[in-house]
């Protein structure tokens, strides 16, 4: 059996009987030189710390072991830690788990929030980006002491610099610290003296969610964008589902790539676009949302380093010859694709797929109300045509 121990800052002495019992009996633990720094003499185990990287370790743990393996983690083990690790890599009945508290209750305990109403978001190996948000509040796991003023930077940047920033540090050991600021003062501070072992509570300001597809106007773009009314019916129409993987191909401003990502827990994104301004732009709007887009130069020469997607978009470059092909060559047995055509030469091609592959094909035409002198007049954008399709 591999036993992964959860331990806190205040080392053994806040071990549940249990946990202590189990490094007690222990012959061989593993973990971080810091979490292994914690153990005292009562624990006679040879101490094992990880070598980086550390998932080739963790694979090869259990080979030429004598008896059970100890494995000391921070906190929780089961919340972004090693021990979520453990169990995919070795299955449930060869890990037992036993926890400590949490850093992220300990840090809603400080700053008097409930667990269930606070966002968790880890950035040990997440870029930091992915924690901006445009309200709500979070607690954010760090990955080193230059964490919160990444974070800070990012907020004030990305007009979030109101926000209020708690690093609680060293939580429930005797060099316990917390402190409050701004994200924008946090920003302007010094580098300096934050702890390695540091969380940052988050109360993202202004708040400015929206649930609903977000207006044409929230997104940087030159025009080539899917406009609101289309992106909501397209989003509708590629069903996406926690954790899946988007590719949106010919990708203009990456908008509906970041509201695929804004859909469900995990959603991410690769999107895939030739022009170099745009690939910034597409970028730059991915950093203000906190969302996960890959974005990539023009496909399909950067399909073949892309994991393969649950669904596609295509929303430019039909026409490129081998382009379709190549989207749907890709896309794997119930894998979705979505192609968006408003040039009769598009059509023809999303025509031509329909009467081959099956699927539906239906047309959009939108109005919006304009002042037609002293009266109110119809303007008609131009018609969309949708082919969606489930690949056998």
């Amino acid at each position: 059996m591999i036993v992964v121990v959860g331990i806190g800052a205040d080392g053994l002495s806040g071990l549940a009987p249990s946990a202590r019992a189990e490094l007690a009996r222990a012959t061989v633990v593993y973990g971080s030189a810091r979490q292994l720094d914690l153990l005292d003499d009562t624990v006679s185990a040879r101490r094992r710390p990880w070598p980086s990287p550390m998932l080739p370790a963790l694979r090869t743990l259990l080979e030429n072991a004598e008896g059970d393996v100890h494995v000391v983690a921070s906190g929780d083990p089961l919340m972004h830690g090693v021990g979520g690790t453990l169990i995919r890599l070795y299955g449930p009945d060869k890990v037992a788990v036993l926890p400590h508290v949490s850093s992220v209750t300990l840090a809603c305990s400080r700053v008097g929030w409930t667990v269930q109403d606070t966002e968790i978001i880890s950035l040990v190996t997440a870029e930091p980006h992915t924690a901006v948000r445009q309200g709500g509040r979070a607690v954010v796991m760090s990955r080193d002491a230059t964490t919160p003023a990444a974070l800070a930077r990012l907020l004030t940047e990305t007009g979030r610099g109101d926000s209020e920033i708690t690093v609680l540090e060293q939580l429930g050991g005797p060099a316990e610290r917390q402190r409050s600021a701004t994200a924008q003062e946090w920003a302007a501070r010094p580098p300096g003296d934050v702890d390695a072992l540091n969380v940052v509570a988050v109360r993202y300001l202004p708040d400015e969610r929206r649930l609903s597809v977000l207006p044409d106007d929230s997104f940087a773009h030159d025009g080539q964008i899917t406009k609101q009314s289309m992106r909501a019916v397209t989003l509708a129409a590629l069903a996406p589902r926690p954790g899946e993987l988007l590719w949106d191909v010919g990708a203009g401003s990456g908008s509906v790539a970041i509201e695929w990502c804004r859909s469900g827990a995990g959603c991410h994104a690769v999107a895939f676009e030739r022009d170099e301004q745009r690939r910034k732009r597409i970028a730059d709007n991915a950093t203000a949302f906190g969302v996960d887009v890959d974005v990539r130069s023009d496909a399909p020469r950067a399909f073949d380093a892309a994991a393969p997607p649950a669904a596609i978009f295509v929303g430019g470059g039909l026409t490129e010859p081998g382009l379709f092909d190549a989207c749907y060559e890709r896309l794997g047995a119930g894998g979705r694709l979505v192609a968006n055509a408003v040039t009769a030469e598009s059509e023809a091609v999303l025509t031509d797929w329909h009467s081959r592959v099956g699927g539906g094909l239906r047309r959009f035409q939108h109005y919006s109300g304009e002042p037609l002198g002293k009266f109110t007049g119809w303007r008609p954008a131009m018609p969309v045509t949708q082919w969606v399709v489930t690949k056998e």
